[in-house]
């Protein structure tokens, strides 16, 4: 393991003790919500998934160092600091520990650490991928490709509906990743329940989830496995409804000639102020409830490892 990762004590007692272990984006915090309620909803997730018997490691870049497993005073500082705090893919994570920054760590980043860390499992909100017109641009999310080399299960509401779902879809099957939709027989799309986009694989328990990622362990497949999990029925936005607020924002940040990492973020927070806070409260929500599933599936992978993979 790198000096350059620092892995918090009581993540490594958990490791030591045999506790599945659930990784934790930091950019929900920097780039994907407002103040206080980014603070608010990060604590709550970690009380979640200990409530159900895992333990939370949030990821983050302090002062340079990659902190696996933050602390209730570190994701505050995270969001308070006055200094710059960059966003944090793959290819970003040497610079800005190489130069001493603060960092909040992307899908794609937190995958790459999760794994280096040994944590198999790890839950957001949404996952990148190909932004709208990206069959002309290229815009295309490092959360793809680190899905397609990197053996961790992520845990989501499906790809973020400000993409063009269809490609992103297609982009992922091109990369060897299985996608699998929690009780549904269509992928969710983030805001909302149903995309129209058929699931490949359907499965209706946290166990079966387990089972798939315990086979494909013991296959010796080495890339990620993304499991779509639904919003709250009471907390969805109808794809009817939001998507007409997407294209107006997606054509504001056109206008503006706002593209690469700066998109996502505009486009969230333009889009919280188009539907009068209603989307943040769908974000809220569907991050927690990933949250519930990501910890339970932990557990039941776990179970299979005591077994021996006995599937």
């Amino acid at each position: 393991m790198s000096e350059l990762i620092k892995i918090a004590p009581r993540i490594e007692e958990s490791k030591y003790q045999h506790k599945p272990v659930v990784a934790l984006e930091s950019t929900i915090i920097t780039h994907g919500m407002p103040y206080p309620e980014n603070v608010e909803t990060a604590l709550e997730i970690e009380e979640i998934i200990r409530e159900i018997g895992a333990e939370p490691a949030t990821i983050a870049i302090i002062d340079g160092k990659i902190k696996v497993g933050l602390s209730r005073d570190e994701i505050k500082e995270l969001a308070e600091t006055d200094q710059e705090v960059k966003k944090v893919s793959r290819r970003d994570l040497a610079w800005v520990t190489s130069m001493g920054k603060y960092g909040a760590t992307t899908v794609a980043g937190t995958m790459a650490i999760a794994a280096r860390a040994g944590i198999k499992f790890f839950v957001t909100g949404g996952i990148g991928g190909v932004h709208r017109g990206g069959n002309n641009t290229f815009d295309i999310s490092a959360d793809i490709s680190e899905l397609g080399r990197t053996p961790v299960t992520v845990i989501a509401a499906g790809a973020k509906a400000i993409l063009d779902l269809p490609l992103t879809y297609e982009k992922l099957e091109t990369e060897g990743v299985p996608v699998i939709a929690y009780r549904t027989d269509e992928i969710p799309a983030f805001y909302s329940r149903i995309s129209g986009i058929k699931a490949p694989i359907r499965l209706d328990t946290a166990r079966d989830i387990a089972k798939l990622v315990a086979a494909q362990e013991s296959l010796e497949i080495d890339n990620g496995i993304l499991v779509t999990n639904p919003i709250p029925e009471k907390d969805e936005i109808p794809a009817d409804e939001i998507n007409p607020e997407i294209i107006r924002a997606v054509k504001e940040a056109e206008d503006k000639g706002i593209s690469g990492k700066d998109i996502t973020p505009f486009l969230l927070d333009r889009i919280k102020e188009i539907t009068e806070g209603r989307s943040l409260e769908a974000n809220i929500s569907l991050v927690k409830n990933n949250a519930r599933l990501g910890a339970e599936v932990a557990l039941a992978h776990k179970q299979f490892l005591a077994a021996g993979y006995q599937l």
